[in-house]
């Protein structure tokens, strides 16, 4: 397995309510976890992400929503598709699937996003 140059770690705090959001509902794969330290490492596509559970006093001074401020985008093939099923799980969307149009340098690219909020409030927007 390769590494991203940069990997996100989120404090959660429930690491199976966790893990439930990011494998069954949006497809992530675990690629290793730490049981004894309540960890756990994501894939979906090239995409990476970190989980380990917070401690009570860790815990205790997060509030909801733990990711204030931060948005984490994740670039993936079938955004539609993913957007369905979480539309069909009855999950939440934060906000709704859209075109929107960018410009990169010179080039103008009109990507798909949605964005929803994990259990614990971190907001994550998907794109292609």
């Amino acid at each position: 397995m390769d590494y991203q140059a940069v990997i996100p770690e989120f404090v959660v705090s429930d690491i199976e309510k966790s893990r439930h959001f990011y494998c069954d509902l949006l497809g992530f794969s675990v690629e290793y976890e730490r049981l004894e330290e309540k960890f756990l490492f994501l894939s979906l596509e090239d995409c990476q992400l970190m989980l380990e559970e917070g401690s009570a006093e860790e815990l205790a001074q997060l509030t909801y929503p733990f990711g204030r401020g931060v948005n984490i985008s994740f670039g993936i093939a079938d955004v539609p598709g993913l957007y369905q099923k979480l539309l069909e799980a009855d999950y939440p969307i934060h906000r709704p699937l859209i075109k929107r149009e960018f410009r990169v340098e010179n080039t103008i690219i009109y990507p798909q996003e949605f964005a929803v909020l994990d259990p614990d409030g971190y907001f994550l927007r998907f794109t292609e």
